[in-house]
């Protein structure tokens, strides 16, 4: 079954998936199958199902190991667009433009049990406040969900201002960083769950990840249909041993990793812009 293509005429909201075969800790992890279908099919079927989305875009990089997933989109009748494999903040600023974007929601492809009802939540949420005369700029869901859920809404003015302003590795590799740091210059807002479920990992990092989704996947009778937060919760809860699959993988290690590049830029060993270079020739020594 091929995906059903956004309307390329349309503008507007627009979903930005970013995806990359070069995953340090499991790579070609977004083509990884869960019950039949690669994870990426997941994020992009999950993401047509969201009623105000007005265009879902694959986002990868130039670099020819993605060559792989351009022929995905290709098959699959997704919007593409192609951009720098390390400053995913400028891949994210052409993507948006390219496609007309007015706002920005951010997902990763990493993230197979995304929730197209919580999506348009913070969809809706964004563009009340908006047309309200509210000049929100970003709108996210906080870490009290699982990890795995993440989902941002931002104005396409905040992502150029960070796009030009934004200077350390870890707010060109994560892209919106240097909106909700900035609360001075950026009203942020965010969304929380009444539970703190933040010990939940939902995402696919690692080799554990990736198991805990497929049996999450594989316990449902009809794995391939869209299913919801909120019954995944209570498939947990009937199964709490899943938990221990992964519980000791340590959550946003890779933007714990961009804060201590942040700190060798700081110091000169690595280029501040971008976070394409190793260390420089003192650190090779």
């Amino acid at each position: 079954m091929q995906i059903k293509p956004a309307d390329d005429a349309r503008r507007g909201v627009v979903a930005i998936v970013q995806a990359r075969m070069s995953s340090e800790r499991l790579p070609g992890k977004v083509l990884s199958d869960i019950s039949g279908r690669s994870m990426l099919w997941h994020v992009v079927n999950r993401l047509h199902s969201v009623r105000n989305l007005d265009k879902v875009v694959l986002a990868t990089s130039t670099d020819p190991s993605d060559d792989i997933l351009v022929r995905w989109a290709a098959d699959a009748g997704v919007l593409l667009y192609r951009g720098s494999l390390d400053d995913v903040l400028a891949r994210y600023h052409g993507a948006a433009l390219a496609h007309g974007a007015d706002t920005v929601v951010r997902v990763t492809a990493d993230c197979p049990m995304i929730d197209p009802l919580l999506v348009e939540r913070v969809i809706e949420d964004f563009l009340c406040r908006r047309s309200s005369g509210e000049d929100v700029d970003y709108i996210g869901l906080d870490s009290s969900f699982p990890d795995g859920l993440d989902t941002e809404v931002f104005s396409v003015e905040a992502l150029e201002r960070a796009f030009i302003e934004a200077s350390l590795p870890s707010e060109r590799e994560h892209v919106t960083p240097y909106i909700w740091k900035n609360t001075s210059a950026f009203n942020v807002r965010s969304m929380s769950h009444s539970e703190d479920l933040s010990h939940m990992r939902w995402t696919v990092d690692d080799a554990r990840d990736l198991e805990f989704v497929r049996r999450i996947f594989a316990g449902f009778a009809c794995p391939l249909r869209i299913f919801y937060f909120e019954e995944v919760l209570k498939f947990i809860s009937a199964n709490t041993g899943l938990l221990k699959i992964n519980s000791s993988t340590m959550r946003n290690e890779g933007y714990s990793k961009s804060l201590t590049r942040d700190a060798l830029a700081a110091a000169g060993l690595v280029r501040a812009r971008g976070t394409s270079d190793n260390l420089m020739a003192k650190e090779q020594r």
